[in-house]
């Protein structure tokens, strides 16, 4: 089964976008906030090496920001990623 992560805060339009794009898709996904959860900031960065949000990953594939999300789902790659 494919396991979608976000890391996230709350008041991020580019957070807002890429999860009303996963919710469009209805896909789940885990949603860590990193403004209710600090301590998972780092966690983050050591993930995808950077420090903005959002950050996204499909299973251990990190997809990027919102953008490379965007992107992605318009090249069709997207649904690649989220039926493997």
């Amino acid at each position: 089964m494919t396991k979608v992560t976000v890391y996230s805060k709350s008041w991020c339009p580019f957070c807002v976008r890429a999860k009303m794009l996963l919710q469009s898709k209805n896909i789940d996904f885990d949603e860590i906030d990193i403004g209710k959860q600090p301590e998972k900031r780092n966690e983050m960065i050591e993930r995808s090496q950077r420090n903005t949000v959002p950050q996204i990953f499909i299973n251990e594939h990190h997809v990027g920001g919102c953008d490379e999300l965007l992107a992605a789902d318009a090249q069709g790659t997207l649904d690649q990623l989220l039926n493997t």
